[in-house]
């Protein structure tokens, strides 16, 4: 780009990090009046109609052990969940609305302009990349982390790798890999496998024992956009190893942070 080495000269100059955009132009800050209601649906400039960073109230500074640190994204994204938009993808969407909770990611961060996918947006891409036969377009049929990892290259333009684990029994012994994770890269990661999708913000993990608790957001919510509920009822929120069905595979679709100003 005509100006991209100029923002990394100010970036390094400002001591600023040199893997956030903050100087293009989708991050101006307009100071023009708005009204409260407008406020409320922008963050970082950009135009939001879901709720926000629903963990947030979550987390805590403070350790919750001596060894237990807690380790999350950074940044802001939206919640999609099932049945959002008056679309029924109940039963079979659950990977679409993680996907979609991810490029929001993106697009907060400044790292893409592009619109959050529908499904048949998201199919058809697939189609078009030739991961999906032309009747997969249209179809109510499941997408893994392999499919998401493949949008988020090819729409996105943000490369993923993928942790394939055999069994969920064995999940919790790569707390420290989810931790490194979370400290290098901090972006937000799809569950997907021969069971339910998740979405996982962040990881608790004790250095000392191993232990390890997955904050996680489960899209297949299913109600009102109220993050009380959604936080008191557990579609957000800390949970053990025994989330994951013990003799089921799991594929981890793990964002990697662009490395653009």
């Amino acid at each position: 780009e005509e100006f991209s080495q100029l923002r990394v000269h100010i970036h390094e100059s400002l001591l600023l990090p040199t893997n956030r955009p903050l100087f293009r132009s989708v991050c101006e800050y307009d100071f023009r009046p708005r009204s409260s209601e407008a406020h409320s649906n922008m963050i970082q400039n950009v135009k939001v109609s879901r709720l926000v960073d629903v963990h947030l109230p979550l987390c805590s500074s403070v350790s919750s052990g001596n060894q237990s640190h807690e380790y999350l994204i950074q940044g802001s994204y939206e919640y999609y969940h099932y049945m959002q938009d008056k679309f029924d993808d109940k039963g079979w969407g659950c990977a679409y609305r993680s996907l979609q909770t991810i490029i929001s990611w993106c697009r907060l961060q400044h790292y893409t302009t592009v619109p959050v996918p529908d499904h048949t947006k998201i199919q058809k891409l697939l189609v078009k990349i030739g991961d999906k036969p032309s009747t997969f377009v249209g179809s109510k049929e499941w997408i893994g982390a392999n499919e998401v990892c493949y949008i988020l290259d090819e729409y996105a333009g943000v490369s993923s790798r993928i942790m394939h684990i055999s069994n969920g029994a064995d999940i919790e012994s790569k707390g420290r890999e989810l931790m490194m994770h979370f400290i290098e890269q901090r972006t937000p990661i799809m569950i997907g496998g021969g069971v339910l999708a998740y979405t996982l913000l962040g990881v608790r993990y004790d250095s000392k024992t191993g232990k390890t608790k997955f904050l996680i957001l489960d899209p297949h919510y299913i109600g009102p956009d109220d993050e009380n509920i959604i936080r008191s009822k557990g579609w957000c929120g800390w949970k053990g190893p025994e989330l994951f069905v013990q003799n089921a595979f799991y594929n981890f679709c793990m964002p990697v942070r662009p490395q653009i100003v």
